[in-house]
């Protein structure tokens, strides 16, 4: 979990943040302050890991606040003012969010910041010989109204519908608002692959294959052209 505060002196733009905080499930809020010199006190003992900080504040503005935490946390520049964007990553901000914040505008920052402090707090191999370190088992998707945890053992198959994709489980049927190739990307190679400009899917769920058709439950998967050769080269790897 990411330690979080949120500094501005405005109370509705802190409720704000503040719900969006609570909406991710990888970040956790500390506390929120209006006045700024207390949150650099804060952050001076060790209390946050990311700061969502406004830039215009009376006791001290954002950026003074940060030349003087002088690193000791990540900190994401929320404002209404786009003239400081360059000023502040010099200052090496993770991200600068223009008021009014959009959530997945929200969540995108989010993922900076978790993606830096991973590598930041990511141990170095003591061992030339140490077993990698094991790929997540699981993502998480924006909905409607959440974002979700889904599983990948349970990922059946996923569908694109042009700028939306379907995420189908044992279960379920979830609808995100996300690319193919994003999620293609985000997918371990060695448990998916994509087989049509539509389709990616979970090797270890296919059925049967027949010409250029696949099976998964009741679905019927086409195989595509332009990924045929690397879908049959994966699949007699595992032939015996």
């Amino acid at each position: 979990m990411i330690r979080c505060l949120v500094v501005d002196d405005e109370p509705l733009a802190i409720d704000i943040i503040s719900d969006y905080i609570e909406k991710i499930p990888f970040l956790t809020l500390v506390k929120s302050y209006q006045n700024p010199i207390e949150a650099l006190m804060a952050v001076q003992n060790g209390e946050a890991d990311l700061v969502f900080l406004d830039v215009q504040m009376p006791e001290l503005t954002g950026i003074q606040f940060l030349k003087i935490a002088n690193g000791k946390c990540k900190v994401i520049l929320t404002t209404a003012y786009q003239e400081y964007a360059l000023e502040g990553y010099e200052l090496n901000v993770v991200d600068y969010l223009l008021k009014p914040v959009a959530f997945e505008r929200f969540y995108q920052a989010a993922q900076k910041a978790q993606q830096l402090l991973c590598n930041v707090v990511a141990p170095l191999p003591v061992e030339t010989n140490a077993a990698p370190a094991p790929i997540n088992n699981f993502i998480f998707v924006k909905t409607e109204h959440k974002i979700q945890k889904i599983y990948l053992n349970d990922i059946l198959f996923i569908e694109g519908l042009k700028d939306y994709i379907s995420i189908y489980t044992k279960t379920e049927r979830i609808i995100t608002l996300q690319s193919m190739k994003k999620m293609e990307d985000v997918l371990p190679e060695h448990q998916f692959i994509r087989v049509h400009k539509s389709y990616i899917l979970a090797l270890d769920k296919i059925e049967s294959i027949e010409r250029s058709r696949i099976t998964i439950g009741d679905k019927i998967i086409p195989i595509g052209d332009t990924y045929r050769d690397g879908f049959f080269k994966a699949i007699e790897s595992r032939n015996v």
